[in-house]
């Protein structure tokens, strides 16, 4: 890192809120998931408590022009306010560069108007420019008045991290002091479920108290579960008073022809991992928080991929998709809120269904793991 790229806010939405009070408490003393079955899926999937969708629901009525956006889009700029708000940057007049990215963008519109498509139905002439990928990044930067570079991505499930890691070329470039990066997704949607079912690596509909088991080394069944939200981070160059620092970053790809791009020995994930930790200069490594979702296959890459990445003194290992479920291009934005909160509040979060492991005396250093579909790897490293 050629510049000290420090997180001074950021904001979120899903399945545990979105109130840091709230998130945090839901992470701390709360060991169920916030997974629940969906009549209207079929399946099981992490959606929006009450508060939130209050929230989201208040901000649709806010505009007239807001009642037609799609669900991710409002996810982003409610989450967009709040990190700009944390970093004090609301109303400044300053550039803000933005980069916001979505696996698969305005899903619900797409869908609900791709119905009336087949139906023989009239399509109305904002199809277009209210499903692009480009609608997430465009419109949150509208509502929160930015004069910066406004820019979107869909790298599938590691676009969050993505969208951060750019946002730090951009920093160190020194043609911005300051960007919003992050991720949104709404994937609550009977045909992105089916993709996913049709990929054989959704949950079982059985009853279960965990549905997603991330982590678990010994499950023999798939049990990856969707999840909505996002993510936005402030990010600046030399802030007196920072959150947290961005300390290294790393990129890879998978060079496997599989469908999902995971190899065994999760190749790309370890090479992110070794290029983060180095940028960093190798300091004490705490925590991995994992990107592992749940599939049999996805989980024992990654662990793999960590072992040889740290030998016999493997940090402590860390997950949130079994409380607030997969939320595919926002999930490394989720990873990094989580991330966050551990250096903030200095407190371990064990995963409930894990045999008991020894937690870290003190958390100073996080890794942050992404890993999407076509094998495109992302860590960052994070500490205090």
């Amino acid at each position: 890192m050629n510049k000290q790229i420090s997180i001074v806010g950021w904001g979120s939405c899903s399945a545990l809120g979105h109130e840091p009070g709230a998130i945090w408490t839901a992470y701390a003393t709360h060991a169920a998931t916030a997974i629940r079955w969906q009549q209207h899926l079929g399946a099981w999937g992490a959606a929006l408590p009450g508060a939130s969708e209050a929230a989201l629901e208040h901000l649709r009525q806010s505009r007239k022009a807001y009642a037609r956006l799609d669900r991710s889009v409002l996810l982003a700029m409610l989450a967009g306010e709040r990190a700009a708000a944390m970093a004090g940057w609301a109303g400044e007049p300053q550039p803000v560069g933005l980069q916001i990215g979505s696996s698969r963008g305005a899903t619900g519109l797409w869908e609900q108007y791709y119905g009336q498509y087949t139906a023989g139905e009239p399509l109305p002439p904002q199809v277009s420019p209210l499903t692009t990928a480009g609608n997430l990044a465009t419109h949150t930067a509208q509502h929160l008045g930015l004069t910066g570079l406004v820019s979107d991505s869909s790298i599938t499930c590691s676009t969050a991290l993505h969208a951060v890691a750019n946002a730090v070329v951009w920093l160190e470039s020194g043609r911005y002091d300051r960007f919003l990066a992050g991720g949104a997704e709404a994937p609550l949607t009977p045909f992105t479920v089916a993709q996913m079912k049709a990929l054989k690596i959704y949950a079982s509909d059985e009853a279960a108290a965990y549905p997603n088991r991330a982590l678990e080394a010994d499950k023999t069944a798939n049990t990856m579960v969707l999840g909505e939200g996002s993510a936005l981070f402030a990010l600046a160059t030399n802030a007196p008073q920072p959150l947290a620092l961005i300390k290294g970053m790393g990129y890879a790809r998978e060079a496997t022809p599989t469908l999902t791009a995971v190899s065994a020995q999760g190749d790309g994930i370890r090479q992110a991992m070794a290029q983060a930790w180095q940028e960093a200069g190798q300091p004490p490594v705490d925590v991995v928080i994992c990107h592992s979702p749940g599939t049999v296959r996805g989980d024992a890459s990654e662990r793999n991929a960590i072992r040889q990445v740290f030998g016999e003194n493997i940090p402590s290992l860390a997950s949130n998709k079994w409380k607030l479920g997969h939320t595919l291009g926002a999930s490394g934005g989720l990873s990094l809120e989580l991330a966050l909160l551990l250096l903030q509040h200095q407190t371990w979060v064990p995963v409930p269904y894990l045999p008991p492991a020894e937690a870290p005396q003190k958390i100073s250093n996080v890794l942050v793991n992404a890993l999407g579909f076509g094998g495109n790897a992302v860590s960052l490293l994070v500490g205090l």
